[in-house]
């Protein structure tokens, strides 16, 4: 087996992640098959990178890692902000010179606009589940504190910075707009805004500050603390009012659900201008929420990307294009879901280029910077142990010398348990364990247990609480032609979590997911770019766990792909619980037949060009195109179907659950 060229091993920060170590990451990637377009792209990046500092583009970013933390239950991707700067970084839009660290917003800041008491509370975690709507432990509680609170310290240095440089600065978190003075609801802890502007007033600023929120939700929290503050305006479009209207300085316009493009633009378009030249603002602030698009899973609002990006655009024009442009500070808001970043890196894009850049899918960004850091690791690092370095023999050099059956000593082969443990690191998934609460995260390595070879990773040294298990193998028997990495078991869950109003189980599932399935498929397929294998192939258990992994996975039969086709159309409407619960009960049937009954259907995620071409080229979607008309579906009421027994274990190999 050739190996893939490498660079050195140095350690892996969330900057390396999201590629500003420099302009080019790390660099030393080595050259694939698709190694002429990698470059290429690698070109025009570096160019847009170079050509930023013959054309400065004025914006600054505020970001920092303790913004990140997920609460289970709580729709908000932690990776939000993250992905925005990766895409925008890979793109050569931004590089360290415009990201500023934020600090904690301090307790005498806080104070200047919360009150004590509600302060104190916050040590409680009775406290914090009012705002969050589910439970959380002391340690989840505190760590959203201080995360919030790292927030509003963002969002107080934009304001600062934008204030210096009369420029725009863009804090990728903030925007917490429900939190009232006494009180915090609806995800926000602190009003960061709130914070901001009361320091701005104690350092001199005396100018008319406008506050523009086009979150789907009403901004009540930040209307009620300036409720008598002439010197601030609040301007909000939103679905429905949350509080008092009737205050001092404020624009308040509430359209009901179902909002589409024509009625939110046709309404900032005829209300935000008055409003502005009204105020004569001396500094905004933006919160251009991404809630309000329609495939948010917390909004009833229905606008279209484009939709979006033409709100952002109108905003942005009426305060920077004019002759004296006006400060601004651009907040991200509410946003819920793991596709909610692509709204507001669409916006940046424009923002800092002048035109749109499309971002990827948000699995396609993971893959990319998963090999950024593979890239970056030396694979001695991966086949050798620290320790490995000695004059004495142990058990594992005899292996094959001594008569008797061989014991594995590698994970599929190749990976030494420090390899492995080593990779999970630099991929971020022992972090984004860690992030959950799972502060000492212990891999356990099974490789002689049958079918497949068992990665586990468990919560403590103890092994108490399993966390993630994840059975692989090498196989040439699954897809014709081709070497694959078999996914014979996986298991993702969080033990100590709850379901909650957010998060309804799946069908099967004991406990709530982690989150991590794009890190895992990302792991994956790094490990068949390693190997040199051509995909990652699995048969989900279950509707839910294919309709997951749609965005980069593949049915291997074109007939499969037709099938499964005719099922999402017809639950398309149902949240995902309750159309993998539709399925599994029999409450979808034939059209004027049998009910459905969930097989295993065999998926592949394509790593090798070979591959990709087997199940998404045109050969292949003329044979779905013709087998569309095979498959018709109907909802029906529910019909006894014999429920599967609950096993740690697959009951057949292949079959994958999460």
């Amino acid at each position: 087996m050739t190996a893939p060229r490498w660079s050195s091993s140095a350690p892996c920060t969330w900057l390396d992640r999201v590629g500003l170590s420099s302009c080019f990451g790390n660099g030393g990637i080595g050259l694939s098959s698709s190694s002429v377009r990698g470059l290429i792209r690698r070109i025009n990046r570096r160019w847009r990178c170079l050509s930023r500092h013959w054309s400065h583009h004025g914006v600054n970013f505020v970001y920092g890692s303790g913004y990140v933390h997920p609460v289970s239950g709580v729709p908000i991707d932690p990776a939000r902000g993250e992905r925005i700067l990766g895409f925008l970084a890979q793109e050569g839009l931004i590089d360290r010179d415009d990201l500023i660290a934020p600090r904690e917003a301090s307790v005498r800041n806080l104070l200047r606009v919360h009150t004590p008491n509600y302060l104190d509370a916050l040590q409680r975690t009775d406290t914090l589940l009012r705002i969050l709507g589910v439970p959380v432990d002391d340690h989840s509680a505190q760590k959203v504190v201080g995360s919030q609170r790292l927030m509003a310290g963002g969002t107080l240095q934009a304001s600062r910075l934008a204030r210096r440089s009369r420029g725009v600065v863009v804090n990728l978190g903030g925007g917490l707009h429900h939190a009232h003075r006494d009180s915090g609801m609806a995800f926000c802890v602190f009003n960061d805004i709130a914070v901001a502007v009361a320091r701005l007033r104690i350092h001199g600023f005396g100018g008319p500050i406008l506050i523009v929120d086009l979150d789907m939700h009403d901004g009540n929290g930040t209307r009620s603390i300036f409720a008598h503050d002439p010197s601030v305006h609040t301007y909000s479009i939103h679905n429905e009012h949350w509080g008092e209207t009737n205050v001092t300085e404020s624009t308040s316009i509430a359209l009901g659900g179902g909002v589409e493009d024509e009625q939110l633009l046709g309404t900032l378009v005829k209300t935000l201008p008055p409003v502005v030249e009204s105020v004569e603002p001396e500094m905004v602030f933006y919160i251009a929420g991404t809630d309000a698009a329609a495939d948010d899973p917390l909004g009833n609002w229905d606008l279209s990307a484009d939709g979006m990006l033409s709100r952002d655009r109108f905003v942005f024009t009426l305060f920077r294009r004019r002759p004296k442009p006006i400060p601004m500070v651009v907040l991200l808001g509410g946003g819920y879901g793991e596709r909610s970043w692509r709204y507001s890196a669409r916006f940046l894009s424009l923002m800092l280029r002048g035109r749109v850049i499309e971002p990827p899918l948000t699995e396609e960004l993971t893959l990319s910077q998963f090999r950024a850091i593979t890239g970056t690791l030396d694979p001695a690092s991966l086949t050798s142990d620290p320790r490995d370095f000695s004059w004495q023999l142990t058990e594992d050099d005899l292996v094959g010398i001594v008569p008797g059956q061989p014991r594995k000593t590698r994970f599929l082969g190749y990976f030494s348990p420090h390899g492995v443990e080593l990779a999970l690191e630099r991929y971020g998934v022992l972090n984004r364990l860690r992030l959950l609460g799972f502060e000492h995260p212990t891999i356990e390595l099974d490789l002689n247990e049958g079918i497949g070879e068992t990665l586990r990773i468990w919560a403590r040294p103890d092994r108490k609480d399993l966390v993630v298990e994840l059975r692989l193998d090498r196989s040439r028997r699954e897809v014709a032609g081709f070497e694959v990495l078999t996914v014979e078991w996986l298991l993702l869950q969080n033990p100590r979590a709850k379901f909650g109003p957010f998060r309804r189980p799946l069908p099967g599932q004991k406990h709530p997911g982690l989150g991590l399935l794009k890190e895992i498929f990302g792991f994956e397929v790094m490990v068949c770019e390693i190997l040199e294998l051509d995909g990652v192939f699995f048969v989900p258990s279950s509707y839910h766990v294919a309709a997951q992994s749609r965005q980069v996975v593949y049915f291997l039969e074109p007939r499969d792909e037709a099938l499964f086709e005719a099922l999402r159309h017809l639950l398309k409407d149902m949240p995902l619980a309750e159309a993998s619960s539709a399925v599994a009960e029999g409450r979808v049937r034939e059209v004027g037949g049998e009910v459905f009954k969930w097989e295993g259907l065999p998926m592949v995620l394509p790593v090798a060009e070979a591959l990709k071409e087997r199940v998404s080229g045109p050969a292949y979607q003329a044979e779905v195109e013709e087998a569309a008309e095979d498959f018709r579906f109907e909802l029906g009421s529910a019909k006894p179907v014999k429920p599967k027994p609950i096993k740690d274990r697959p009951a057949s190999p292949g079959a994958v659950s999460s």
